[in-house]
């Protein structure tokens, strides 16, 4: 079968190569077994972002949105038309791929950030107090404190939206311990301090930009044209890897989302998301163990909610086994065996295809040139195809990335344009404790006035009371008397010194 005779029902690959070295047999990946979850590997240099770009642009054109991290800026190009080259064409020609024609796709650019895109946000009491405990390492003690503090924030009704809130209700939890303690069990200062601190971590790294409103809906990541083609939504993400921690907090609130919001669907005609994490040894090389607990857990079970999780990587030993089990589709580009542990990668990367006859798996993969991959989809019942040495299809779109006007153009005229570029500050945990602090301190100082004033009052009365000789003797007062020291009592000290000199002063003359 040739790049002509694909049908709709399946996404174009390549051509696999012929013992004469021609490419003749169409490699394809059948869209009903896509969300089946998939890697591609390979040394830089070798063509994996490429092979990325023309996988999102086949997914569009089926109708299935696309989300992709972008690390380097380079899938921006997926955006808009490649220009025609010699080797392009000579490609296409190669694998017989006819009519090929240069085209660019639907793109939403988001970025944590808000610098090279849409922003992402989400509130703290969406993340909730397990995913945050996790994400934070928390003990036992500190997850408890944690749990307390969302429970009390229901109970008064305090909104926990950004990042401010939940460090302001921990600064009231920690004021209020004695009495939290003997409802909820022990709440120690020193538990709050130490999640205080990991929130601290957080925050230097920009989570304060993330943890915020408006909140990214998932069904924005879901979107298609009016002529069906999915949306590739692009997630800048060259600035958030240097920030590994916040990387995390959003990995994990996304699949934690999508695992909560969509419904089962069983295994469908096609994906209805397809997601792509480029560079995917950096997410795992620094994530905390809650993250890959949850990348297991997902991709595991999100399959029968009709996602597909692509992980794009230099090595297939930069995954988890746990999660290379469940990654039934895969290309794999050249790798080279210079190290004991770049040939222990190369085995791992052989051993994961079904043998070929008319080659070595292993030699083949230190022999492909940049382009080639060797590649194995799943086929019907779900059993992965005989490894295949491939010529990979060239791209339609640009490949490379866009220049910051040409993004800014694109930003300006997406769907979600004005949906999250203005930041919002609703009353919330933090303004609300900010006046009942406020209230207090004001309460206080009148409490203090109040009785310095009594204070002031009983000081003059009593001076009073020795001026008209009542404290000597048997302690009967006049009605005037009484009357003449409740006045005194009542007014400020200032007014009361006044009163009291002017008395005194009538007595004596």
């Amino acid at each position: 079968m040739t790049a002509a005779e694909t049908d709709r029902n399946s996404i174009f690959l390549g051509a696999s190569r012929n013992p004469d070295d021609s490419y003749q047999q169409a490699e394809t990946l059948a869209l009903k077994y896509a969300n089946r979850h998939g890697l591609i590997t390979g040394a830089t240099g070798t063509g994996k972002t490429v092979t990325l770009q023309i996988l999102a642009e086949a997914f569009s054109n089926a109708g299935v949105p696309v989300f992709c991290t972008d690390i380097k800026g380079d899938l921006s190009g997926v955006a808009t038309a490649g220009q025609p080259n010699e080797n392009l064409i000579k490609r296409a020609e190669e694998i017989h791929l006819s009519p090929y024609v240069m085209a660019g796709n639907p793109v939403i650019f988001w970025d944590i950030f808000g610098e090279q895109g849409h922003p992402v946000r989400a509130t703290i009491s969406e993340m909730g107090p397990l995913l945050l405990s996790r994400l934070m390492n928390l003990t036992p003690a500190q997850e408890g404190v944690l749990n307390i503090t969302f429970k009390l924030a229901d109970e008064e009704g305090l909104l926990l939206l950004d990042l401010k809130d939940l460090q302001a209700l921990l600064a009231y939890v920690a004021e209020r311990s004695s009495e939290l303690t003997a409802r909820y069990g022990n709440v120690s200062k020193a538990s709050v301090g130490a999640i205080q601190r990991a929130l601290l971590v957080l925050e230097q790294q920009g989570a304060a930009s993330f943890f915020a409103e408006p909140a990214l809906r998932i069904a924005d990541l879901m979107r298609t044209t009016v002529d069906g083609k999915g949306m590739i939504s692009v997630l800048a993400a060259d600035k958030l890897m240097n920030n590994p921690r916040l990387y995390s907090t959003f990995l994990l609130w996304l699949m934690s989302e999508l695992f909560e919001e969509l419904p089962e669907v069983g295994d469908p005609e096609k994906p209805r998301l397809v997601f792509f994490f480029d560079e995917a040894h950096l997410l795992f090389d620094e994530a905390p163990k809650a993250l890959l607990d949850r990348i297991e857990q997902v991709v595991r079970l999100i399959r029968s909610k009709g996602v597909g999780i692509y992980f794009v990587t230099q090595n297939p030993l930069d995954v988890p086994l746990s999660v290379l089990a469940q990654l039934g589709n895969r290309v794999q580009h050249a790798l080279r065996a210079y190290t004991p542990r770049d040939t222990a990668a190369v085995k791992t990367a052989a051993d994961t295809f079904r043998p070929n006859p008319a080659f070595k798996t292993f030699d083949a993969i230190t022999q492909l040139s940049t382009g080639e991959a060797l590649v194995s989809t799943l086929e019907k019942k779900g059993i992965p195809s005989v490894v295949e040495r491939t010529l990979i299809r060239p791209p339609s779109s640009r490949i490379g990335p866009l220049t910051p006007q040409e993004r800014a153009q694109i930003v300006a005229i997406s769907p979600v344009a004005g949906q999250y570029d203005q930041l919002i500050d609703r009353e919330s945990a933090f303004e609300v404790l900010g006046k009942k602090v406020l209230e207090t301190a004001q309460q206080q100082e009148q409490e203090k006035a109040t009785k310095n004033t009594e204070e002031n009052g009983s000081i003059w009365g009593d001076l009073l009371g020795t001026a008209l000789g009542t404290n000597k003797r048997s302690g009967r007062q006049t009605v005037a008397e009484t009357a003449m020291k409740s006045v005194v009592r009542s007014v400020g000290s200032s007014l009361g010194n006044a009163i009291v000199r002017g008395i005194l002063g009538t007595f004596k003359r």
